[in-house]
């Protein structure tokens, strides 16, 4: 049978039990209501007729209208009788009062009329008596037949309310357990409603799509192997370096190149912690770098990191790629992520090439700067008064091979600093300095520098400053730079601002100019190797920013820029105070 027509006959039956329920209990109050209005219609209205002729008998000596008083009740009596025996009662007293009528001190009469007065009331009171006993009987029986019909429609009720519910829910409830079943990939679960109703044609339909599910299922897993297995082949053929694993943490895929730079075995580390890996395998430990700040989360900002290991003696190195495995839902309101991907890609050859790059600026400079040097001392000499008197001419010619030399030194000088940055082989001597000493040389040695523009100095330095850890000699290249930079890009008749200020911890070198600025396109490329701004014709390597920044870095300080297009720009160095350590 079906819901619906199941809950057509339990609600249609039960609500035809409470409308006979409802038509019973108005028929017995009616019937109760019409017992009680023949109490007081007939009989309660004959007894008072009675009382008031009794008292018109007791006043007919003193009162001359007893009489018609007592006529009168006694034609309402005539034609209110009710009860067996009360006709002969009132013909007998119709027939006394008739002998009133005509003497009204015929006590005989009198005593008779009062008699049957007093036989009507009786025949009444015992008449309202049994009228009473038949209501009350008439009560109890509709008091006891209603309950019989409300019991019965009460346990009705209760049946469809213990059982319908179950009915309906109770195969609904198996078909959600058997769907959470086939949501965590059991196919295996099936459902069995007898009976043709619309429970039985989900189940029908349930079934069906259970079967579809396990059938593609099956067929689905012999796909997903055969393409694991493409999968496989295709890493262990690929020539870098991969490891993969979960949102867990747990290793997942691995191929031959990953296995063979790292000494692992296949079967030990799938399924493994990478973490537990990590604390035993060098390799490991520098791949992963959790992230501070999402807890069981792998950082993925410091990516394409140099990567060095050592094999047979052999240095080798790696460029870590980490890639995030995720899938967004249907509705693209939430990311879901599904592991993560580590690419190594073997750098070797070009961090051998880098290096040979390196070795030879250093050897060619270091070659250069000797015949350089030489040719400037011979300038110097071909200057000087003892060697011969030089005519005009000539003297402009030296000056200029003289610029040009200068330059070319400060070049070489700038790849060797360049190379040295990038062997790691920096030289530092830091000490106890005062940054106001430091500062002071470099502005002397960029005097005649900023003179031939007629631009002015404006130093602001506070007094009693404390002394900071630093390289005299590299801090002293690096304001030397960053002032001569303020020069060549300031106008002529200007300006620039040197000041020092003192936070406690650190103290800070500025350099503003009011140059043309730097376009926030480039800000963060300034301080890259052999980068210029686009549209500048000023001479330079664009490798002085990038030094500099080596060399303040190398002490624990930091620099910056600060710049608008158009206004000029503001370059900053930090270094550390000596009570700061």
């Amino acid at each position: 049978m079906r819901i619906k027509t199941k809950l057509k006959l339990g609600i249609g039956f039960l609500f035809i039990l409470i409308i006979l329920l409802a038509f019973f209990s108005i028929e017995q109050i009616n019937s109760l209501s019409s017992a009680s209005e023949n109490i007081i219609k007939d009989n309660k209205e004959t007894i008072a007729f009675t009382r008031n002729m009794l008292k018109a008998l007791s006043e007919i000596d003193k009162n001359e209208e007893a009489l018609d008083m007592f006529e009168s009740y006694l034609i309402k009596q005539k034609s209110n009788i009710t009860e067996i025996g009360e006709e002969e009662l009132t013909e007998k007293l119709s027939a006394n009062f008739q002998l009133l009528k005509e003497n009204a001190n015929n006590k005989i009469a009198l005593a008779n009329a009062q008699s049957f007065l007093f036989e009507i009331m009786n025949i009444n009171l015992k008449a309202i008596e049994l009228k009473n006993n038949i209501a009350a009987e008439t009560a109890k029986r509709s008091i006891l037949l209603i309950s019989i019909l409300s019991s019965f429609c009460f346990i009705i009720a209760l049946i469809l309310f213990v059982k319908l519910p179950g009915n309906i829910s109770n195969p609904i409830k198996e078909l959600i357990k058997s769907i959470k079943h086939i949501a965590a990939n059991d196919y295996s679960q099936r459902v069995d409603f007898e009976g043709h109703s619309e429970l039985g044609e989900l189940a029908t339909s349930f079934n069906t799509m259970a079967n579809k599910l396990d059938e593609f299922n099956k067929s689905n897993i012999a796909k997903l192997l055969a393409e694991k297995k493409i999968t496989e082949t295709l890493l262990n053929k690929i020539h870098y370096p991969i490891i993969g694993f979960d949102e867990h943490m747990i290793v997942t895929l691995i191929n031959e190149e990953f296995l063979k730079i790292s000494g692992l075995n296949n079967k030990e580390i799938i399924g493994t912690p990478i973490l537990e890996i990590a604390s035993e395998n060098d390799l490991i430990r520098q791949l992963i770098i959790m992230d501070p700040v999402k807890e069981h989360k792998l950082s993925t900002e410091e990516t394409n990191l140099k990567i060095h290991i050592d094999r047979q003696g052999k240095d080798i190195y790696f460029e870590k790629e980490i890639q995030e495995i995720a899938y967004t839902t249907i509705n693209q309101e939430e990311k879901h992520l599904l592991g993560y991907v580590i690419i190594l890609k073997n750098i070797t050859k070009f961090v051998d090439l880098d290096l040979a790059k390196t070795n030879f600026i250093a050897t060619v400079s270091h070659e250069l700067k000797t015949p350089i040097s030489a040719i400037k001392f011979s300038l110097e000499l071909l200057k000087n008064a003892k060697t011969g008197m030089l005519n005009d001419e000539q003297l402009d010619l030296i000056m200029s091979c003289e610029e040009d030399t200068d330059r070319l030194l400060k070049i070489i000088s700038e790849l060797l600093n360049i190379t040295q940055i990038e062997t790691g082989n920096i030289q530092l001597n830091i000490m106890p300095s005062y940054l106001k000493d430091i500062l002071q040389y470099a502005i002397n040695t960029n005097k005649f520098l900023a003179d031939q523009k007629n631009i002015s100095f404006d130093i602001v330095c506070p007094e009693n400053l404390p002394e900071v850890l630093a390289d005299k000699e590299k801090t002293a290249w690096v304001i030397t730079n960053l002032i001569s930079n303020a020069i060549r890009y300031s106008n002529k008749n200007s300006q620039i601002v040197i000041s020092i200020s003192n936070n406690g911890k650190q103290q800070m070198v500025s350099v503003k100019d009011n140059g043309q600025g730097i376009d926030i396109r480039y800000k963060d490329k300034i301080f890259d190797r052999y980068f210029r701004v686009p549209g500048t014709n000023k001479e330079g390597t664009g490798l002085g920013l990038a030094i500099s920044k080596e060399f303040i870095e190398a002490q624990g300080g930091q620099i910056s820029v600060d710049s608008e297009l158009g206004i000029g720009s503001t370059f900053a160095i930090l270094l550390n105070n000596l009570n700061s350590i």
